[in-house]
């Protein structure tokens, strides 16, 4: 039977310390970071996606982030396939890897090994399908949607259109749900030894107040200047889907001050933290992380490089 790659999970909403833990278990456990950020991938938007700069890395190798144009699509079965790479790459050099970040889809899709199709896109259809949400607003896409395929519907917030017009493309062109086949993607096993662990707050208002900070840091350290940059360079489509240039731009574009600009992005990331413990708590193999349960952020990373020493026999 082939060995399996260990493979440590670090996840958890927005500002919860998920970078800072890597780099600590990274240092304890011989390891290399492999980012699961679906924005982070994106060159050129340093600040406003929180990106780890070197300072923060303390020398330690950090992958699949900061190489993919603004300006180009960038899809979840790219995702896989470059990151199975990277770890695979990883663990040859004798390292083990550590997969750190909040976007739940390229962690799952990653260690569940789904199988993606290449036969299943249509990208006119599914732009047709965007074009309707905006004209006749989200719900409506989401319905037609819980009409053909109501298992994944139950699984996809009406307001996520991408995915939404995702799913209802693979239908389109497959004339098979693609909770259908996500089941039987799924009948390949992971080829990982997995160690999952999430970080949060029992206090859910100090995981707000993390987020609060993060935004003024930002605005700090230049998010105006970088999202003006962006619509300078003509970057709009991608860059601009992303929170906190969102706001950006609609500050740039006169149709809000900044002031409003800010709490928008603040209410959109508390918002999207919501979205991510709401995404992680519904797999039960994260081991949950509570910062309150520490006398710091020291003791809480030893307990985790602890638990990954126990989970993974190294």
């Amino acid at each position: 039977m082939e060995q399996k790659i260990p493979l440590v999970v670090i996840a958890g909403p927005t500002a919860s310390g998920k970078t800072a833990a890597g780099v600590y278990l990274a240092k304890q456990l011989n390891g290399e970071v492999v980012s699961a950020d679906s924005m982070q991938i994106y060159r050129e938007m340093t600040i406003g996606t929180a990106k780890p700069v070197p300072e923060e890395m303390e020398g330690i190798p950090h992958h699949l982030i900061d190489f993919v144009d603004p300006s180009d699509s960038f899809s979840v079965a790219e995702y896989v396939q470059l990151a199975q790479q990277k770890i695979g790459e990883i663990h040859s050099r004798g390292k083990l890897p550590i997969l750190v970040g909040g976007t739940g889809l390229y962690i799952s899709s990653l260690v569940d090994n789904i199988q993606f199709s290449e036969s299943e896109s249509d990208i006119a259809y599914r732009e047709e399908m965007i074009a309707l949400a905006q004209q006749e607003g989200a719900q409506v896409l989401w319905e037609k949607l819980n009409e053909v395929d109501p298992a994944a519907a139950q699984k996809i917030h009406p307001n996520n259109v991408g995915r939404v017009a995702r799913a209802l493309e693979v239908y389109h062109t497959t004339g098979i749900p693609i909770s259908v086949h996500q089941e039987r993607s799924r009948e390949k096993p992971s080829p990982y030894a997995l160690c999952m662990m999430a970080l949060s707050f029992r206090d859910r208002q100090k995981l707000y107040d993390r987020i609060n900070l993060r935004v003024s840091l930002m605005l700090e350290q230049g998010l105006e200047q970088e999202a003006r940059q962006l619509i300078q360079k003509g970057y709009g489509a991608t860059s601009f889907q992303a929170i906190g240039y969102k706001e950006m731009g609609a500050y740039l574009a006169g149709e809000e001050t900044l002031e409003e600009a800010c709490e928008h992005i603040r209410q959109e990331s508390r918002r999207y933290a919501k979205r991510q413990l709401t995404w992680f708590r519904r797999d039960e193999r994260y081991h949950w992380f509570y910062a309150e349960d520490y006398e710091d952020r020291e003791q809480m990373y030893q307990q985790m490089a602890e638990h990954v020493r126990r989970q993974l026999d190294l």
